[in-house]
């Protein structure tokens, strides 16, 4: 029976091994058909504290699967148990290979081992069945769009979780019959194999050896099977998560956009050519290995698509579907891109057809729908909640780069941003002069800034153009500067010297532009001699700290919302009259989710006296995005819900009588969606929107709840 036993073993394994890895040697080859990423492996190497603390917390310890409690835990036990059931494929290759009486010392014989086998081959069990019953309560063909799993491929989820229950209950009936032949030394430390033992009872020596080898046999072969359907499905993600995890960005939040790259260099608009150098990406060979790795590393949990807003509001959408149409081309179209040129000549019409050799990026008969790919906000819900770290943004930029730079097709108010930002340094068109209006209106003195900033000036106040030029945000301007002054915090403007940041032109795609504003700005920036600035926009905040130092900006950033926090903690700042309203905080993506500001704002408030806050169901890093993101403040939302009324109907369900923010743009989305909910008298008429800067300076100005508010003004 050894014979027999060992026979089977080692070809069923020789023929598994070699299926596995002729596909794996097929993925990796059509990875590194992919452009270079050389950033990425530099990353690893530069920082190894970082490579282990990402695989301790995200992969060993499922930090953001457990943010799902129910799913996390079920995921956790599977997961564990795949780790430490190797040890019981340890204990088979040894009997395969030794006799089913041979035995590791201590190993197969110390009987806590054997207990926590058994105990984590049960959790696995309990975690199988969470899984049944959250895929059967949620499922697509019940609730449609509502389902996080709608869109992904269904049976490859069914036939692994079939899987993963064959290798639990065939490990039972081997170790029950090896038990039950006196070849399983955990005695009842292995207690629940020891319970299946008992069912073998009275069977002879001989039978128990044939069941013990079956068994054996069964175990291993179902373990081989497994393997191989694995590297042919989405469950990849087992041998590629940690990978993915290792690899990703590292900012502490989404961090910058990413400049363009061509060839693993950074690209020189000066000298690039479009035929030779690659801008964005518009055919799937211009994705980067990293990206081909994010393809594969998908496991389709649609966790993204159950948080992005363009989907939660009817339009098409889907984070995930963005990846699993990206691999499901990469993967029709691989043996094309790894052929030699002479091989492809050789290839059928009807053969490239089947390989989408032609077949468009992005079109309306695309991989990519262009109503995809301009719905997006870059509000990094997606990227904030995958387990697996895919940089869904990334992707959808590069692809907007090349639809903008080279086919320059996009939605066309859009032009007129651009046009406004080349002609007059802001998306409105308005004169340079403008920016300084505001300061007009205040009644104390506010330095601009002429040639060099006064050796005594603590920050450059970056007012942006919403902030300057913006009826709305121009309060929350004039508000931060009192603050400021009240404190004795002696600060700076630009004025007509400063200009956009260029962050809705780098969000939608047009890099040149935001490569011109950016190096003027840093110009600017440093012939003044600015160290420290602080913003009130979250975009320009974002920009300034993480994306100018690509382009030789580096300056210290904080938020408004920080320094005012840190002011009032330092007794700077008092707030003393009473405003006796129920507020919600909106939390901005561009400084929660993207740059984690999420306690400041809130600690501003919680200072204020006779403030009763209360939390929208999606807040913080699950915050819900107000829809202008990703350049979108300056195109039309033509399909679905508006997000920035899903938003509204959020926010009224706390019933507030404020709703608090800390971006000019969520201002002015919200209070439109606001306006909109007064006239259809689904919301009181003394509702406002206003940023928490406001609410200090009332009550540190002693308005408190006294004062008379203002209707926000419609657009």
């Amino acid at each position: 029976m050894f014979w027999i036993t060992l026979v089977i073993g080692l070809a069923g394994t020789a023929v598994a091994l070699a299926l596995a890895g002729r596909r794996v040697l097929f993925l990796y080859n059509t990875a590194m058909a992919g452009q270079p990423d050389p950033e990425r492996v530099l990353q690893v190497k530069r920082d190894k504290k970082a490579d282990i603390e990402g695989q301790v917390t995200e992969v060993l310890g499922q930090r953001k699967l457990l943010k799902w409690t129910l799913a996390g835990s079920a995921h956790a036990a599977v997961m564990w148990a795949f780790f430490l059931l190797a040890t019981v494929y340890l204990e088979a290759a040894v009997a395969l290979l030794a006799g089913l009486d041979e035995k590791i010392p201590w190993l197969q014989t110390w009987p806590p081992i054997g207990f926590v086998q058994d105990t984590i081959a049960l959790a696995c069990t309990a975690g199988l069945i969470v899984f049944t019953s959250i895929r059967i309560k949620n499922s697509p063909k019940r609730l449609e769009r509502k389902s996080r799993f709608k869109g992904s491929h269904l049976s490859g989820a069914w036939i692994t979780l079939f899987m993963i229950f064959n290798v639990i209950w065939t490990m039972f009936f081997y170790r029950g019959a090896e038990w039950a032949n006196g070849n399983l030394d955990y005695g009842k430390g292995a207690y629940f194999s020891w319970t299946v033992g008992h069912l073998f009872d009275g069977l002879s020596h001989d039978t128990l050896d044939v069941l013990e080898s079956i068994g054996l046999l069964l175990h291993i072969g179902v373990a081989l099977v497994f393997l191989v359907f694995v590297v042919h499905s989405k469950h990849l993600h087992i041998f590629l998560a940690p990978l993915n995890v290792m690899f990703k960005r590292r900012p502490d939040g989404l961090g910058p956009a990413q400049p363009m790259m061509s060839g693993g260099k950074p690209l020189d608009f000066e000298e690039a050519d479009p035929d030779e150098d690659v801008f964005g990406r518009g055919k799937i060979e211009d994705f980067t290995w990293k990206g081909f790795l994010d393809m594969a590393t998908c496991t389709e949990c649609g966790r993204c698509q159950s948080q992005c807003p363009a989907w939660n509001t009817g339009k098409p959408l889907s984070p995930k579907m963005v990846i699993l149409e990206l691999r499901d081309h990469a993967l029709a179209k691989a043996p094309y891109i790894q052929a030699s040129e002479e091989a492809r000549e050789k290839f059928t019409d009807e053969q490239k057809l089947a390989m989408q050799v032609d077949k468009e990026l992005v079109g309306e008969d695309g991989v990519i729908h262009p109503d995809v790919l301009w719905s997006c906000t870059n509000c990094g819900a997606c990227v904030e909640q995958c387990p697996v770290d895919i940089e869904h943004i990334d992707h959808i930029l590069d692809m907007r780069r090349f639809q903008v730079m080279i086919e320059s097709s996009f939605p066309s108010e859009a032009g007129v941003m651009l046009k406004n930002l080349e002609n007059k340094g802001n998306p409105w068109g308005m004169s340079e002069m403008k920016r300084l209006e505001w300061i007009e209106e205040l009644d104390f003195e506010v330095d601009v800034v002429d040639d060099k900033v006064a050796e005594d000036t603590e920050y450059l106040f970056w007012v942006g153009c919403a902030g300057a030029l913006e009826d709305r945000a121009k309060k929350t301007t004039k508000a931060v500067a009192e603050l400021l002054h009240i404190a004795g915090v002696k600060f700076a403007v630009l004025g007509p010297m400063e200009a956009c940041t260029g962050d809705p032109a780098r969000r939608l795609g047009m890099e040149f532009v935001f490569q011109m504003l950016g190096q003027q700005n840093v110009e600017t920036l440093n012939d003044a001699g600015v160290k420290k600035i602080v913003a009130t926009c979250p975009h320009c905040f974002n920009t300034l700290a993480n994306e100018y130092p690509q382009i030789g900006g580096n300056y210290e950033v904080v938020h408004h919302t920080q320094l005012l926090a840190h002011l009032v903690e330092e007794g700077k700042l008092t707030p003393v009259a009473p405003i006796e309203e129920k507020i919600t905080y909106h939390d901005p993506c561009f400084l929660g989710r993207h740059n984690k500001v999420y306690k400041q704002p809130r600690d501003i408030m919680a200072t204020v006296p006779g403030v009763q806050t209360q939390e929208m169901h999606r807040h913080k890093d699950r915050g819900f995005c107000c829809g202008a993101g990703g350049a979108r403040m300056w195109m039309e939302e033509r399909i679905g819900k508006r997000i920035n009324t899903e938003r509204v109907d959020e926010a009224l369900t706390t019933d507030p009588d404020t709703v608090s923010t800390a971006c000019p743009f969520c201002l002015v989305m919200l209070g439109d969606a606001i306006n909109e909910k007064k006239n259809s008298g689904d919301a009181k008429e003394s509702l406002e929107v206003v940023d928490v800067s406001q609410l200090l300076i009332r009550s540190i100005k002693g308005e408190g709840t006294a004062q008379e508010k203002e209707p926000v003004a419609a657009e």
